[in-house]
């Protein structure tokens, strides 16, 4: 059974997630968006092996422990190519936002597509929010980890950018409510809830 722990990090108050298979202690770092000493001291506390760090989307509250992650356990950074041109601009984001200068955006080691699989976790492009938005699916386990592509509350994913597609991002919430009704969706910011009850909260889509 697959173990997901979730982390709050960084002034945006981002959710990074360790997910593990309790029998191995492998785990794959979701979405380190800031907080690396904290992140490490409970891969410590929890004795896991982290073996890779996915990123769900490009922006820069989701990707700035990234380099001290690597850096520590050696591990791949995978990302979306699509959304690639997003870490150029972590720097100034965040310095906008938050105020302080994180160094150098960090560099994909593996590019991630659609209809793979990485680790049993099954990759679904979800475009929109931003190009190259990725959601990984555990069917098994009836988990989905979507970025910030939805919410509890039955919002979607903001679209205000100029590189975000409202269709787009339709489209994707289309494929999500596909899966299996049941799924518990972990997302970018805040608590998670189940499919079915976000198609109720959601009068938009």
């Amino acid at each position: 059974m697959i173990i997901v722990k979730k982390l709050i990090v960084g002034q945006l108050k981002a959710n990074c997630y360790l997910v593990f298979h309790n029998n191995n202690k492998k785990a794959t770092i979701i979405d380190p968006g800031d907080d690396a000493d904290y992140i490490q001291r409970i891969i410590f506390d929890l004795e896991l092996k982290p073996i890779k760090i996915i990123a769900t989307h490009g922006h820069f509250d989701h990707i700035l422990a990234v380099n001290e992650l690597k850096h520590a356990f050696n591990i791949p950074f995978l990302m979306h190519k699509k959304d690639e041109f997003l870490l150029s601009q972590m720097r100034s984001s965040c310095k906008f936002f938050t105020g302080f200068d994180p160094g150098p955006a960090p560099k994909i080691d593996k590019y991630l597509t659609g209809h793979g699989l990485i680790s049993k976790i099954e990759i679904i492009e979800t475009p929109g929010h931003t190009p190259g938005g990725i959601s990984l699916y555990i069917e098994k386990d009836k988990v989905l980890l979507c970025g910030d592509l939805i919410f509890k509350e039955g919002v979607v994913g903001r679209t205000d950018f100029v590189y975000s597609r409202k269709k787009d991002l339709e489209k994707s919430v289309e494929k999500i409510f596909k899966l299996q009704q049941d799924t518990l969706v972990y997302p970018g910011h805040g608590e998670e809830f189940l499919i079915s009850d976000f198609k109720q909260n959601n009068t938009k889509i």
